[in-house]
Protein backbone atom coordinates (compact mmCIF):
# COMPACT_ATOMS: atom_id res chain seq x y z
CA UNK A 1 0.00 0.00 0.00
CA UNK A 2 1.06 3.58 -0.70
CA UNK A 3 -1.75 5.19 1.27
CA UNK A 4 -4.01 4.03 4.06
CA UNK A 5 -7.06 4.92 6.12
CA UNK A 6 -7.34 3.54 9.64
CA UNK A 7 -10.49 3.68 11.76
CA UNK A 8 -9.99 3.43 15.51
CA UNK A 9 -13.12 3.35 17.64
CA UNK A 10 -14.26 2.83 21.21
CA UNK A 11 -15.84 4.62 24.15
CA UNK A 12 -15.40 8.36 24.53
CA UNK A 13 -12.88 9.15 27.25
CA UNK A 14 -10.98 5.87 26.92
CA UNK A 15 -8.07 6.95 24.76
CA UNK A 16 -9.40 6.84 21.20
CA UNK A 17 -7.95 10.28 20.43
CA UNK A 18 -4.59 9.20 21.85
CA UNK A 19 -4.69 6.09 19.68
CA UNK A 20 -5.30 8.25 16.64
CA UNK A 21 -2.46 10.62 17.51
CA UNK A 22 0.12 7.89 17.86
CA UNK A 23 -0.96 6.51 14.47
CA UNK A 24 -0.60 9.99 12.97
CA UNK A 25 2.93 10.29 14.31
CA UNK A 26 3.76 6.76 13.23
CA UNK A 27 2.69 7.34 9.63
CA UNK A 28 4.42 10.70 9.68
CA UNK A 29 7.67 8.92 10.56
CA UNK A 30 7.27 6.95 7.34
CA UNK A 31 7.12 10.19 5.34
CA UNK A 32 3.36 10.33 4.85
CA UNK A 33 1.13 13.38 5.00
CA UNK A 34 -1.71 12.73 7.40
CA UNK A 35 -5.20 13.95 8.21
CA UNK A 36 -7.24 12.74 11.18
CA UNK A 37 -10.95 13.37 11.58
CA UNK A 38 -12.17 13.01 15.18
CA UNK A 39 -15.85 12.16 15.76
CA UNK A 40 -17.16 12.17 19.32
CA UNK A 41 -20.36 12.99 21.26
CA UNK A 42 -20.63 15.74 23.87
CA UNK A 43 -19.97 13.33 26.73
CA UNK A 44 -16.96 13.24 29.04
CA UNK A 45 -17.04 9.45 29.17
CA UNK A 46 -19.18 6.95 27.32
CA UNK A 47 -20.84 7.08 23.94
CA UNK A 48 -19.08 6.10 20.74
CA UNK A 49 -15.98 7.89 19.52
CA UNK A 50 -13.97 7.13 16.43
CA UNK A 51 -11.12 8.66 14.48
CA UNK A 52 -10.29 8.26 10.81
CA UNK A 53 -6.55 8.53 10.25
CA UNK A 54 -5.65 8.92 6.59
CA UNK A 55 -2.05 8.80 5.37
CA UNK A 56 -1.08 9.77 1.84
CA UNK A 57 2.04 10.70 -0.10
CA UNK A 58 0.48 14.04 -1.09
CA UNK A 59 -0.68 16.93 1.08
CA UNK A 60 -4.23 16.17 2.28
CA UNK A 61 -6.90 17.65 4.52
CA UNK A 62 -9.92 15.39 4.04
CA UNK A 63 -10.95 11.92 5.18
CA UNK A 64 -12.03 8.85 3.25
CA UNK A 65 -14.85 6.45 4.08
CA UNK A 66 -12.95 3.51 2.59
CA UNK A 67 -11.20 1.90 5.55
CA UNK A 68 -8.15 -0.33 5.15
CA UNK A 69 -7.55 -1.12 8.83
CA UNK A 70 -9.92 -1.07 11.79
CA UNK A 71 -8.75 -0.89 15.40
CA UNK A 72 -11.81 -1.91 17.41
CA UNK A 73 -11.66 -1.26 21.15
CA UNK A 74 -15.31 -2.25 21.52
CA UNK A 75 -18.19 -3.77 19.58
CA UNK A 76 -19.52 -0.44 18.30
CA UNK A 77 -16.35 0.06 16.29
CA UNK A 78 -17.44 -2.96 14.23
CA UNK A 79 -21.22 -2.70 14.22
CA UNK A 80 -21.50 1.03 13.46
CA UNK A 81 -18.99 1.10 10.62
CA UNK A 82 -19.54 -2.01 8.53
CA UNK A 83 -20.48 0.13 5.53
CA UNK A 84 -16.89 1.44 5.52
CA UNK A 85 -15.33 -2.05 5.29
CA UNK A 86 -14.12 -3.53 2.03
CA UNK A 87 -13.04 -6.99 0.95
CA UNK A 88 -9.45 -6.29 1.98
CA UNK A 89 -10.14 -4.47 5.24
CA UNK A 90 -8.12 -5.81 8.18
CA UNK A 91 -9.68 -5.74 11.65
CA UNK A 92 -7.52 -5.56 14.77
CA UNK A 93 -9.85 -6.00 17.74
CA UNK A 94 -9.94 -6.34 21.51
CA UNK A 95 -10.59 -10.04 22.02
CA UNK A 96 -12.19 -9.39 25.41
CA UNK A 97 -14.75 -6.91 24.06
CA UNK A 98 -15.48 -7.69 20.42
CA UNK A 99 -17.09 -10.49 18.44
CA UNK A 100 -16.66 -10.45 14.68
CA UNK A 101 -18.77 -13.31 13.38
CA UNK A 102 -19.73 -13.08 9.71
CA UNK A 103 -16.77 -10.88 8.84
CA UNK A 104 -15.13 -11.94 5.60
CA UNK A 105 -11.85 -10.03 5.85
CA UNK A 106 -8.68 -10.68 7.82
CA UNK A 107 -8.92 -10.21 11.58
CA UNK A 108 -6.64 -10.38 14.61
CA UNK A 109 -7.88 -10.54 18.18
CA UNK A 110 -5.58 -9.20 20.90
CA UNK A 111 -6.06 -8.04 24.52
CA UNK A 112 -5.97 -4.37 23.46
CA UNK A 113 -7.49 -3.26 26.76
CA UNK A 114 -4.53 -4.72 28.62
CA UNK A 115 -1.90 -3.68 26.09
CA UNK A 116 -2.98 -0.03 26.03
CA UNK A 117 -2.36 2.55 23.32
CA UNK A 118 1.31 1.71 22.78
CA UNK A 119 0.52 -1.98 22.62
CA UNK A 120 -2.01 -1.13 19.93
CA UNK A 121 0.66 0.83 18.06
CA UNK A 122 3.01 -2.13 18.22
CA UNK A 123 0.31 -4.41 16.84
CA UNK A 124 -0.43 -2.00 13.98
CA UNK A 125 3.26 -1.90 13.06
CA UNK A 126 3.31 -5.68 12.78
CA UNK A 127 0.06 -5.77 10.78
CA UNK A 128 1.40 -3.25 8.26
CA UNK A 129 4.97 -4.58 8.23
CA UNK A 130 6.39 -1.37 9.69
CA UNK A 131 9.80 -1.94 11.23
CA UNK A 132 10.02 -2.02 15.03
CA UNK A 133 12.76 0.62 14.99
CA UNK A 134 10.30 3.20 13.58
CA UNK A 135 7.97 2.86 16.56
CA UNK A 136 10.85 2.61 19.02
CA UNK A 137 12.32 5.93 17.88
CA UNK A 138 8.88 7.53 18.07
CA UNK A 139 8.32 6.40 21.64
CA UNK A 140 11.81 7.50 22.65
CA UNK A 141 10.94 11.02 21.52
CA UNK A 142 7.64 11.26 23.41
CA UNK A 143 8.35 9.43 26.68
CA UNK A 144 10.94 10.32 29.28
CA UNK A 145 11.09 8.47 32.58
CA UNK A 146 8.25 6.18 31.48
CA UNK A 147 9.95 5.07 28.28
CA UNK A 148 10.73 1.49 29.24
CA UNK A 149 7.23 0.54 30.35
CA UNK A 150 5.76 2.02 27.17
CA UNK A 151 8.32 0.22 25.04
CA UNK A 152 7.44 -2.99 26.85
CA UNK A 153 3.75 -2.60 26.01
CA UNK A 154 4.58 -1.83 22.38
CA UNK A 155 6.82 -4.92 22.15
CA UNK A 156 4.04 -7.14 23.44
CA UNK A 157 1.62 -5.83 20.86
CA UNK A 158 4.21 -6.21 18.11
CA UNK A 159 5.00 -9.83 19.05
CA UNK A 160 1.37 -10.91 19.44
CA UNK A 161 0.22 -9.52 16.09
CA UNK A 162 0.66 -10.80 12.53
CA UNK A 163 1.59 -9.28 9.19
CA UNK A 164 -1.48 -8.72 7.00
CA UNK A 165 -0.41 -5.96 4.61
CA UNK A 166 2.60 -3.81 3.69
CA UNK A 167 2.60 -0.02 4.05
CA UNK A 168 5.60 1.12 2.05
CA UNK A 169 7.67 4.05 3.43
CA UNK A 170 7.02 7.28 1.54
CA UNK A 171 10.65 8.42 2.00
CA UNK A 172 9.71 12.07 2.49
CA UNK A 173 10.36 14.54 5.28
CA UNK A 174 8.79 13.76 8.67
CA UNK A 175 6.48 16.75 9.15
CA UNK A 176 5.15 18.05 12.48
CA UNK A 177 1.66 16.89 13.42
CA UNK A 178 -0.77 19.35 15.00
CA UNK A 179 -4.46 20.14 15.11
CA UNK A 180 -6.07 23.24 13.67
CA UNK A 181 -6.43 24.89 17.09
CA UNK A 182 -2.70 24.59 17.67
CA UNK A 183 -2.01 26.06 14.23
CA UNK A 184 -4.25 29.04 15.01
CA UNK A 185 -2.53 29.47 18.38
CA UNK A 186 0.94 29.47 16.87
CA UNK A 187 -0.07 31.93 14.17
CA UNK A 188 -1.43 34.35 16.75
CA UNK A 189 1.78 34.04 18.74
CA UNK A 190 3.90 34.66 15.67
CA UNK A 191 2.03 37.94 15.16
CA UNK A 192 2.63 39.06 18.74
CA UNK A 193 -0.28 37.77 20.82
CA UNK A 194 0.12 38.89 24.44
CA UNK A 195 -3.24 38.08 26.05
CA UNK A 196 -5.85 35.40 25.41
CA UNK A 197 -9.28 35.66 27.00
CA UNK A 198 -11.90 32.94 26.68
CA UNK A 199 -14.78 31.15 28.32
CA UNK A 200 -14.44 27.42 27.52
CA UNK A 201 -16.61 26.52 24.54
CA UNK A 202 -16.24 23.73 22.02
CA UNK A 203 -14.60 23.69 19.51
CA UNK A 204 -12.19 26.49 20.47
CA UNK A 205 -11.47 25.16 23.98
CA UNK A 206 -8.17 23.61 22.81
CA UNK A 207 -6.79 27.11 22.22
CA UNK A 208 -7.49 28.01 25.83
CA UNK A 209 -5.94 24.75 27.00
CA UNK A 210 -2.84 25.30 24.86
CA UNK A 211 -2.29 28.88 26.00
CA UNK A 212 -2.98 28.07 29.66
CA UNK A 213 -0.50 25.20 29.57
CA UNK A 214 2.26 27.39 28.12
CA UNK A 215 1.27 30.70 29.74
CA UNK A 216 4.46 31.15 31.77
CA UNK A 217 6.81 29.90 29.05
CA UNK A 218 5.30 32.28 26.50
CA UNK A 219 4.92 35.25 28.87
CA UNK A 220 1.20 35.36 28.09
CA UNK A 221 -1.73 36.58 30.11
CA UNK A 222 -4.47 33.93 29.91
CA UNK A 223 -7.79 34.72 31.58
CA UNK A 224 -11.11 32.86 31.89
CA UNK A 225 -13.75 35.39 33.05
CA UNK A 226 -17.26 34.62 34.28
CA UNK A 227 -19.01 35.03 30.91
CA UNK A 228 -18.48 35.73 27.23
CA UNK A 229 -19.65 39.31 27.82
CA UNK A 230 -16.73 39.77 30.19
CA UNK A 231 -14.42 38.00 27.72
CA UNK A 232 -14.96 40.57 24.99
CA UNK A 233 -14.82 43.59 27.29
CA UNK A 234 -11.65 42.38 28.98
CA UNK A 235 -10.00 41.80 25.59
CA UNK A 236 -10.89 45.36 24.57
CA UNK A 237 -9.41 46.59 27.83
CA UNK A 238 -6.17 44.87 26.91
CA UNK A 239 -6.26 46.51 23.47
CA UNK A 240 -6.78 49.94 25.02
CA UNK A 241 -3.56 49.38 26.99
CA UNK A 242 -1.63 48.34 23.86
CA UNK A 243 -1.68 44.59 24.58
CA UNK A 244 -2.44 42.37 21.60
CA UNK A 245 -5.44 40.26 22.57
CA UNK A 246 -7.57 37.50 21.10
CA UNK A 247 -10.71 35.71 22.23
CA UNK A 248 -12.05 32.26 21.39
CA UNK A 249 -15.66 31.16 21.24
CA UNK A 250 -18.43 29.54 19.21
CA UNK A 251 -21.78 30.88 18.00
CA UNK A 252 -23.57 30.84 21.34
CA UNK A 253 -20.74 32.56 23.16
CA UNK A 254 -20.25 35.06 20.37
CA UNK A 255 -23.93 36.00 20.68
CA UNK A 256 -23.08 37.43 24.09
CA UNK A 257 -20.05 39.25 22.70
CA UNK A 258 -21.91 41.17 20.02
CA UNK A 259 -22.56 44.33 22.06
CA UNK A 260 -18.85 44.44 22.89
CA UNK A 261 -18.12 43.96 19.19
CA UNK A 262 -20.01 47.16 18.48
CA UNK A 263 -17.90 48.91 21.09
CA UNK A 264 -14.78 47.71 19.26
CA UNK A 265 -16.18 49.15 16.03
CA UNK A 266 -17.04 52.55 17.50
CA UNK A 267 -14.01 52.93 19.76
CA UNK A 268 -11.71 51.54 17.03
CA UNK A 269 -10.19 48.97 19.35
CA UNK A 270 -8.41 46.04 17.68
CA UNK A 271 -9.32 42.51 18.72
CA UNK A 272 -9.12 39.06 17.15
CA UNK A 273 -12.08 36.71 17.50
CA UNK A 274 -11.52 33.00 16.86
CA UNK A 275 -15.00 31.65 16.15
CA UNK A 276 -15.26 27.89 15.83
CA UNK A 277 -18.59 27.00 14.26
CA UNK A 278 -20.59 24.03 15.44
CA UNK A 279 -24.01 22.67 14.58
CA UNK A 280 -26.79 24.88 15.93
CA UNK A 281 -28.81 26.93 16.66
CA UNK A 282 -28.69 27.30 20.45
CA UNK A 283 -26.73 24.43 22.04
CA UNK A 284 -27.22 22.37 18.89
CA UNK A 285 -24.64 19.58 18.71
CA UNK A 286 -21.66 20.97 20.62
CA UNK A 287 -19.05 18.55 19.26
CA UNK A 288 -20.11 18.52 15.62
CA UNK A 289 -19.41 20.83 12.72
CA UNK A 290 -21.19 23.40 10.54
CA UNK A 291 -20.61 26.46 8.37
CA UNK A 292 -23.80 28.20 9.40
CA UNK A 293 -22.43 31.30 11.19
CA UNK A 294 -21.18 33.08 8.08
CA UNK A 295 -24.09 35.52 7.86
CA UNK A 296 -23.95 36.10 11.61
CA UNK A 297 -20.27 37.05 11.61
CA UNK A 298 -20.55 39.24 8.52
CA UNK A 299 -23.46 41.21 9.98
CA UNK A 300 -23.00 41.00 13.75
CA UNK A 301 -23.35 44.27 15.63
CA UNK A 302 -25.72 47.18 15.11
CA UNK A 303 -24.62 50.14 13.06
CA UNK A 304 -21.93 50.03 10.40
CA UNK A 305 -18.24 49.44 11.00
CA UNK A 306 -15.41 47.61 9.21
CA UNK A 307 -14.23 44.12 10.05
CA UNK A 308 -11.90 41.48 8.67
CA UNK A 309 -13.19 37.93 8.20
CA UNK A 310 -10.86 35.15 7.09
CA UNK A 311 -11.66 31.44 6.73
CA UNK A 312 -8.60 29.14 6.67
CA UNK A 313 -9.05 25.69 5.17
CA UNK A 314 -6.18 23.68 6.66
CA UNK A 315 -3.40 23.90 9.23
CA UNK A 316 -1.02 25.97 7.13
CA UNK A 317 -3.70 28.53 6.32
CA UNK A 318 -4.85 28.54 9.94
CA UNK A 319 -1.34 29.50 11.03
CA UNK A 320 -0.81 32.11 8.34
CA UNK A 321 -4.19 33.84 8.35
CA UNK A 322 -4.36 33.93 12.13
CA UNK A 323 -1.19 35.98 12.07
CA UNK A 324 -2.46 38.16 9.25
CA UNK A 325 -5.69 38.73 11.18
CA UNK A 326 -3.77 39.89 14.23
CA UNK A 327 -1.56 42.20 12.19
CA UNK A 328 -4.41 43.82 10.25
CA UNK A 329 -6.61 44.18 13.33
CA UNK A 330 -3.88 46.33 14.86
CA UNK A 331 -2.92 48.18 11.72
CA UNK A 332 -6.48 49.22 10.95
CA UNK A 333 -7.86 49.14 14.52
CA UNK A 334 -10.76 46.83 13.65
CA UNK A 335 -12.17 43.53 14.91
CA UNK A 336 -10.79 40.59 12.92
CA UNK A 337 -12.44 37.16 12.74
CA UNK A 338 -10.81 33.80 12.18
CA UNK A 339 -13.88 31.88 11.06
CA UNK A 340 -13.14 28.22 11.73
CA UNK A 341 -15.28 25.21 12.59
CA UNK A 342 -15.12 21.98 14.56
CA UNK A 343 -13.54 20.17 11.60
CA UNK A 344 -10.65 22.61 11.35
CA UNK A 345 -10.18 23.15 15.09
CA UNK A 346 -10.18 19.50 16.16
CA UNK A 347 -8.80 17.66 13.14
CA UNK A 348 -5.11 16.76 12.99
CA UNK A 349 -2.82 17.62 10.07
CA UNK A 350 0.72 17.31 8.85
CA UNK A 351 2.08 20.85 8.95
CA UNK A 352 4.36 21.93 6.09
CA UNK A 353 5.95 25.30 6.81
CA UNK A 354 6.92 25.52 3.15
CA UNK A 355 3.22 25.79 2.26
CA UNK A 356 2.34 28.24 5.03
CA UNK A 357 3.86 31.49 3.75
CA UNK A 358 5.97 34.25 5.31
CA UNK A 359 4.60 35.79 8.48
CA UNK A 360 6.00 38.34 10.94
CA UNK A 361 4.59 40.72 13.51
CA UNK A 362 3.68 44.09 11.98
CA UNK A 363 3.80 47.30 13.99
CA UNK A 364 0.69 49.49 14.19
CA UNK A 365 0.71 53.22 13.43
CA UNK A 366 1.83 54.97 16.63
CA UNK A 367 1.51 58.59 17.75
CA UNK A 368 4.69 60.63 17.34
CA UNK A 369 4.24 62.44 20.68
CA UNK A 370 3.95 65.92 19.14
CA UNK A 371 1.27 68.37 20.25
CA UNK A 372 -2.00 67.31 21.84
CA UNK A 373 -2.97 63.69 21.39
CA UNK A 374 -6.10 63.21 19.30
CA UNK A 375 -7.13 59.59 19.59
CA UNK A 376 -9.36 59.80 16.53
CA UNK A 377 -7.34 62.22 14.45
CA UNK A 378 -8.40 62.52 10.84
CA UNK A 379 -6.17 60.68 8.36
CA UNK A 380 -6.30 60.03 4.59
CA UNK A 381 -6.75 56.28 5.17
CA UNK A 382 -8.96 56.67 8.22
CA UNK A 383 -6.36 55.17 10.56
CA UNK A 384 -5.53 57.38 13.56
CA UNK A 385 -2.15 57.00 15.32
CA UNK A 386 -2.30 55.00 18.53
CA UNK A 387 -1.10 55.91 22.01
CA UNK A 388 -1.61 53.82 25.13
CA UNK A 389 -2.45 55.12 28.58
CA UNK A 390 -0.92 56.44 30.67
CA UNK A 391 0.69 59.21 28.63
CA UNK A 392 1.95 62.12 30.72
CA UNK A 393 -0.04 65.25 30.08
CA UNK A 394 -2.40 63.59 27.60
CA UNK A 395 -5.83 62.02 27.66
CA UNK A 396 -6.26 58.74 25.78
CA UNK A 397 -9.95 58.29 25.12
CA UNK A 398 -12.01 55.24 24.18
CA UNK A 399 -15.73 55.78 23.78
CA UNK A 400 -18.86 54.00 22.59
CA UNK A 401 -20.49 57.31 21.64
CA UNK A 402 -20.22 59.34 18.44
CA UNK A 403 -17.21 61.56 19.07
CA UNK A 404 -14.84 64.16 17.71
CA UNK A 405 -11.10 63.74 17.05
CA UNK A 406 -10.29 63.93 20.76
CA UNK A 407 -12.88 61.30 21.64
CA UNK A 408 -15.29 63.81 23.20
CA UNK A 409 -18.96 62.92 22.87
CA UNK A 410 -20.82 64.73 20.10
CA UNK A 411 -24.20 64.62 18.36
CA UNK A 412 -23.26 67.18 15.74
CA UNK A 413 -24.39 65.94 12.27
CA UNK A 414 -21.15 66.93 10.56
CA UNK A 415 -19.12 65.10 13.21
CA UNK A 416 -21.28 61.98 12.91
CA UNK A 417 -20.93 62.02 9.12
CA UNK A 418 -17.17 62.51 9.26
CA UNK A 419 -16.78 59.62 11.69
CA UNK A 420 -18.76 57.26 9.44
CA UNK A 421 -16.63 58.31 6.45
CA UNK A 422 -13.51 57.65 8.54
CA UNK A 423 -14.63 54.09 9.26
CA UNK A 424 -15.47 53.50 5.61
CA UNK A 425 -12.04 54.76 4.57
CA UNK A 426 -10.40 52.18 6.83
CA UNK A 427 -12.40 49.40 5.20
CA UNK A 428 -11.45 50.62 1.72
CA UNK A 429 -7.77 50.77 2.61
CA UNK A 430 -7.89 47.35 4.23
CA UNK A 431 -9.51 45.91 1.11
CA UNK A 432 -6.92 47.60 -1.09
CA UNK A 433 -4.01 46.20 0.93
CA UNK A 434 -5.48 42.70 0.92
CA UNK A 435 -5.45 42.70 -2.89
CA UNK A 436 -1.76 41.94 -2.47
CA UNK A 437 -2.56 38.71 -0.60
CA UNK A 438 -3.71 35.37 -1.98
CA UNK A 439 -7.27 35.82 -0.79
CA UNK A 440 -8.70 33.53 -3.47
CA UNK A 441 -6.93 30.26 -4.25
CA UNK A 442 -7.45 28.15 -7.35
CA UNK A 443 -6.60 24.54 -8.07
CA UNK A 444 -6.72 22.88 -11.48
CA UNK A 445 -8.60 23.95 -14.59
CA UNK A 446 -12.05 23.32 -15.99
CA UNK A 447 -15.25 24.88 -17.26
CA UNK A 448 -17.00 23.84 -14.05
CA UNK A 449 -15.79 25.15 -10.70
CA UNK A 450 -16.42 24.05 -7.16
CA UNK A 451 -16.54 27.21 -5.06
CA UNK A 452 -16.00 26.76 -1.32
CA UNK A 453 -14.59 28.16 1.90
CA UNK A 454 -13.09 26.88 5.14
CA UNK A 455 -12.54 23.24 5.99
CA UNK A 456 -14.23 21.96 2.82
CA UNK A 457 -10.94 22.72 1.09
CA UNK A 458 -9.46 19.23 1.32
CA UNK A 459 -12.40 17.34 -0.15
CA UNK A 460 -13.13 19.96 -2.82
CA UNK A 461 -9.55 20.13 -4.07
CA UNK A 462 -9.14 16.34 -4.29
CA UNK A 463 -12.47 15.71 -5.98
CA UNK A 464 -11.97 18.57 -8.42
CA UNK A 465 -8.62 17.09 -9.37
CA UNK A 466 -10.14 13.64 -9.83
CA UNK A 467 -13.07 14.84 -11.96
CA UNK A 468 -11.20 17.45 -14.00
CA UNK A 469 -12.87 20.47 -12.42
CA UNK A 470 -11.56 23.77 -11.15
CA UNK A 471 -11.53 24.37 -7.39
CA UNK A 472 -11.89 27.95 -6.17
CA UNK A 473 -11.39 28.75 -2.49
CA UNK A 474 -12.45 31.94 -0.72
CA UNK A 475 -9.97 32.51 2.09
CA UNK A 476 -11.11 36.11 2.63
CA UNK A 477 -14.83 36.75 3.16
CA UNK A 478 -14.78 40.39 4.30
CA UNK A 479 -13.84 42.78 2.78
CA UNK A 480 -15.16 40.69 -0.12
CA UNK A 481 -12.41 40.15 -2.74
CA UNK A 482 -14.46 40.87 -5.87
CA UNK A 483 -11.53 41.49 -8.24
CA UNK A 484 -9.70 38.33 -7.19
CA UNK A 485 -12.83 36.20 -7.54
CA UNK A 486 -13.60 37.62 -10.98
CA UNK A 487 -10.10 36.66 -12.08
CA UNK A 488 -10.39 33.17 -10.57
CA UNK A 489 -13.68 32.49 -12.39
CA UNK A 490 -12.53 33.58 -15.85
CA UNK A 491 -13.43 30.92 -18.39
CA UNK A 492 -15.70 29.08 -15.94
CA UNK A 493 -19.15 28.28 -17.35
CA UNK A 494 -20.72 26.62 -14.30
CA UNK A 495 -20.22 27.45 -10.61
CA UNK A 496 -21.18 24.96 -7.90
CA UNK A 497 -21.10 26.27 -4.32
CA UNK A 498 -20.15 23.69 -1.67
CA UNK A 499 -21.00 24.42 1.96
CA UNK A 500 -21.91 22.79 5.26
CA UNK A 501 -25.14 24.73 5.83
CA UNK A 502 -28.81 24.13 5.07
CA UNK A 503 -29.57 27.55 3.54
CA UNK A 504 -26.55 28.14 1.33
CA UNK A 505 -25.09 31.19 3.04
CA UNK A 506 -22.13 31.26 0.65
CA UNK A 507 -24.54 31.39 -2.30
CA UNK A 508 -26.32 34.39 -0.75
CA UNK A 509 -23.05 36.19 -0.13
CA UNK A 510 -21.93 35.63 -3.73
CA UNK A 511 -25.21 36.92 -5.13
CA UNK A 512 -24.89 40.07 -3.01
CA UNK A 513 -21.72 40.77 -4.96
CA UNK A 514 -23.30 39.90 -8.35
CA UNK A 515 -21.68 36.50 -8.79
CA UNK A 516 -23.73 33.76 -10.41
CA UNK A 517 -24.14 30.39 -8.73
CA UNK A 518 -25.50 27.58 -10.91
CA UNK A 519 -25.87 24.92 -8.25
CA UNK A 520 -25.31 24.09 -4.60
CA UNK A 521 -24.07 21.07 -2.69
CA UNK A 522 -25.10 21.41 0.93
CA UNK A 523 -24.41 19.17 3.93
CA UNK A 524 -25.89 19.95 7.33
CA UNK A 525 -25.89 16.83 9.51
CA UNK A 526 -22.98 17.95 11.67
CA UNK A 527 -20.38 15.94 9.78
CA UNK A 528 -17.92 17.14 7.13
CA UNK A 529 -17.82 15.85 3.56
CA UNK A 530 -15.85 12.67 3.01
CA UNK A 531 -14.17 12.27 -0.36
CA UNK A 532 -16.62 9.61 -1.49
CA UNK A 533 -19.63 11.57 -0.32
CA UNK A 534 -18.62 14.77 -2.10
CA UNK A 535 -17.73 12.94 -5.31
CA UNK A 536 -21.17 11.34 -5.38
CA UNK A 537 -22.90 14.71 -4.86
CA UNK A 538 -20.76 16.47 -7.48
CA UNK A 539 -21.59 13.85 -10.08
CA UNK A 540 -25.29 14.37 -9.43
CA UNK A 541 -24.92 18.06 -10.25
CA UNK A 542 -22.54 18.02 -13.22
CA UNK A 543 -23.55 14.84 -15.05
Amino acid sequence: MQQITVLAGGKTGYGVSDAGMILCRLFGRLGYHIFMYNDFPSLIRGGHQFVLVRACREHISAHSDKVDLVVAFNQDAIDLHRDRFGANTVVLYDSAEVKIEEFGGASIGLPLGQLGINGMAGAVCRVLDIGWEVLESLLEKHYGDQLEQNLDAARKGFKLSKKKAVLEPAEQADLPVLNGSQAISLGLLKAGLQAYVAYPMTPTSPLLEFFAKHELDLDLQVVTPESEIAVMLMALGYSYMGIRSAVGTSGGGFSLMVEGLGLAGQAELPVVIVLGQRAGPSTGMPTYTAQSDLNFVLNAGHGEFPRLVTAPGDAEEAWYWSGVSMNKAWKYQVPAFILADKTLCLSTYSFDMGLAGELDEEEPILWDGKGDYRRYADAPDGVSPLAFAPVKGQTVKATSYVHDEYGITSEDPATAKALAIKRNLKEQQLALELEGYETIKTYGQGKTALLFWGSNKGACVEISRKLGLKAVQLVLLCPFPEKALEEALKGVKEVIAVECSSQGQLDKLLRQHSFRVDGQILKFDGRPFSLEELEKEVKKVIL
